[in-house]
């Protein structure tokens, strides 16, 4: 989760939400992510999809069946769409996201889900990002 977090403090950088994700497979980190939102004025920029896009590639598939995925923030919709398609079976994160998370509604039979890995750094890092907006 510290790679996740480290990858979320570059999109704080870049003027995005600050969200991270990590890609592993057996114990070895296949691909980061951060998102790039504002910076490629793309709707779908999210971290989850960028790691998912860059572990296919690394893989050489876009079957992930024994990956896990390490992200700051709870997925969206979109993002827990991408994580069932690509077969990813564990995901843990940091901070359950109110208005838009969407990974609890799924069947937890498919996806292993951890929750509250790392919170207070990542409700930190957001509170920070947020505050500097207002």
């Amino acid at each position: 989760m510290e790679l996740a977090i480290k990858e979320a403090k570059k999109a704080y950088k870049n003027g995005d939400v600050p969200i991270g994700a990590v890609i592993v497979k057996n114990g070895k980190v296949i691909s980061k992510a951060h998102n790039k939102i504002e910076k490629d004025n793309c709707a779908t920029k999210h971290a989850e999809i960028i790691a998912i896009e860059k572990a296919s590639k690394v893989l050489k598939t876009w079957r992930l069946d024994d990956c896990e995925m390490y992200v700051t923030m709870e997925p969206c919709m979109m993002c827990t769409g991408a994580i069932v398609q690509s077969r990813i079976k564990k995901i843990y994160y940091s901070v359950d996201n109110e208005n838009f998370g969407y990974i609890n509604n799924i069947d937890t039979k498919k996806i292993k889900v951890n929750k509250g890995i790392e919170k207070e750094k990542s409700i930190q890092l957001l509170r920070g990002f947020f505050k500097s907006k207002r």
